[in-house]
């Protein structure tokens, strides 16, 4: 891949992991109630979310979801779904009184996060039409596609761990006071469990 083009592509990715949406809602929520190092592991799942949509357009499955409505909905439902499952739960959440909160966020299990994070992203149908219409543009069909495939892949993961670790986990940090107090969790809690919801039904109504 071309160095112009490259960073084009650089560029394209800083972008569009800014763009808020249901991952940085998960990452932000796992910062604040899991501590701000332990939240990569929600971070990691996203990316394999990431990689296996790269690798479904790169196959061309990409193309029979977008062009069938019936699988396109099933997966953009099933998605809007688990989103609000997430929400609902995070109201259910019960606020911890023990004052030590590093004890009490140590329990979230790793493995929780990187599943909750491979699922927001991998029940994304949105997502799957998006790299369809944008990796095309970072390709050269003349030229060895394995390694401009390795390339993206590569540059989009990292890009969007940067910016999902250092950006939204990081900001989320300014919030780390309210998870002292139990008003505070159940703000934060309600907060991101509406966000979790808001995501979902834009999800589900937007085509």
């Amino acid at each position: 891949m071309e160095l112009s083009l490259w960073l084009a592509l650089v560029g394209a990715c800083v972008l569009i992991s800014l763009t808020p949406g249901a991952g940085a809602i998960n990452t932000m929520n796992n910062s604040l109630t899991s501590g701000f190092r332990r939240s990569i592991w929600g971070i990691l799942g996203q990316q394999v979310a990431l990689i296996v949509h790269v690798i479904v357009v790169a196959l061309g499955v990409g193309v029979l979801v977008a062009s069938s409505p019936v699988i396109f909905n099933v997966i953009r439902y099933a998605g809007a779904a688990y989103l609000v499952i997430l929400g609902i739960r995070l109201f259910l959440v019960r606020p911890s009184t023990d004052r030590d909160v590093t004890a009490v966020l140590s329990r979230v299990p790793a493995w929780s996060m990187f599943r909750r994070g491979l699922w927001v992203n991998l029940l994304n149908p949105k997502a799957l039409v998006f790299f369809l219409a944008f990796m095309p543009q970072f390709i050269r069909p003349e030229q060895p596609l394995l390694p401009q495939y390795l390339v993206l892949s590569v540059t989009v993961v990292i890009i969007d761990i940067v910016v999902m670790w250092l950006f939204f986990a990081v900001a989320a940090k300014s919030f780390q006071r309210f998870t002292n107090t139990v008003r505070g969790q159940t703000i934060l809690n309600r907060t991101f469990g509406s966000l979790f919801v808001a995501v979902a039904i834009l999800l589900a109504a937007i085509h």
